[in-house]
């Protein structure tokens, strides 16, 4: 064992476990240096733990953060004993889905548009019309539901379930709050601490905070999906069952001609999942002393230009107000509120729930 590696990975603890640190939990098997080269192996008792890649991910970056980039680290897991034996077919992300029944992706052609803020806060929305709702914060690299909800500090359970056939099965509780399920990535990690993942890991860290979850019976589920449209966008929606989406803009141009490409992923051949509608969000400015007034700062009507161009419905324009961001960075989101800011997002949530056909 290399004692340098050692008291680095003395940082990375388990969330599960009372942040107990996972040397003092035994679970560094090997841990060798070799010049730029490091390699550190992970034993997890029993069966493959849930938090498996979040811990992987940790550990290369806190290598990355004492010994630079230039150190090429590889983490393998392993476990102490054979797995119990899993059922024949069983599907452990269909069974915790099975009572959810629309499951929606929030999507973005590019960062910088709000869609966070417009997934939160739909959620809430939904849940004040009387749904019952969850939100997955799948933005691997940049969650920001923690902060939104003033949840920071609340940590997901995660326990081992053994079905009456023998199976094991791992599950996540996620956090309540506002009346929406929340489940992020960033309950694992702490705000200042970077997730260096390459495209498959966070793939698999994604699908397992999603299909791990005890969502329990939702009328929604909402994935707020990283912007773009890359191999996670790709992965997700061939991985769990998306009725379809509703993407995020703001009105200038620059901002629509990426809504093009999210329109085409959704609608390409091979994921053939349709758009509920497009959230023009940052419509137009009103200052907090002239209510009255809109001034269109990254101009007018694009929003609706695009929605009738692939025939999508314009489902809501959200404007830019001082007082949506106050309330995000309080943790209290406008959605909260019945007039001002909250009736824009009210009225979003009806038309999505029209779009859909849900019903209480």
């Amino acid at each position: 064992m290399a004692k340098d590696i050692l008291e680095i990975l003395k940082e990375v603890e388990h969330p599960a476990k009372g942040d107990r640190n996972i040397v003092e939990l035994g679970m560094v098997q090997e841990a060798v240096r070799d010049g730029n080269k490091v390699r550190i192996v992970l034993a997890f008792p029993k069966h493959r733990d849930p938090l498996a890649e979040y811990l992987a991910g940790s550990c290369k970056a806190a290598v990355v953060r004492h010994l630079g980039a230039g150190v090429e680290t590889v983490v393998e897991t392993v476990v102490r004993e054979e797995p119990k034996p899993r059922k024949a077919g069983l599907d452990l992300g269909t069974e915790e889905l099975a009572r959810v029944r629309h499951i929606i992706g929030i999507a973005s052609g590019k960062g910088g548009v709000g869609k966070s803020t417009v997934a939160v806060n739909l959620a809430v929305a939904l849940a004040r019309l009387g749904y019952k709702v969850g939100l997955a914060d799948a933005d691997v690299y940049g969650p920001s539901v923690p902060k939104m909800t003033r949840t920071e500090e609340d940590a997901p359970r995660a326990f081992e379930e053994e079905a009456p056939d023998g199976s094991v099965r791992e599950i996540i509780l996620p956090i309540e709050k506002y009346g929406v399920k929340w489940m992020s990535i960033g309950y694992f990690a702490s705000p200042e601490q970077a997730l260096i993942w390459r495209g498959p890991m966070a793939c698999n860290a994604l699908k397992q905070m999603i299909l791990q979850v005890r969502w329990g019976e939702l009328d929604f589920l909402l994935i707020d999906m990283p912007p773009g449209t890359g191999d996670i966008h790709i992965s997700l929606v061939h991985d769990i069952p998306m009725q379809g989406a509703v993407i995020v803009s703001t009105p200038q141009d620059v901002a629509l001609a990426d809504v093009e490409k999210g329109v085409n992923m959704f609608r390409n051949e091979s994921v053939n999942k349709p758009i509920f509608g497009l959230v023009e969000n940052m419509a137009w400015f009103t200052p907090e002393d002239l209510p009255e007034r809109k001034y269109y700062l990254f101009g007018q009507g694009g929003g609706e230009r695009m929605a009738a161009k692939y025939g999508i419905p314009l489902l809501g324009q959200i404007p830019l107000v001082q007082g949506i961001r106050e309330a995000a960075d309080r943790g209290e989101p406008a959605a909260l509120q019945d007039a001002g800011e909250g009736a824009f997002y009210l009225s979003l949530a009806r038309r999505l729930a029209g779009e859909v056909n849900a019903e209480i």
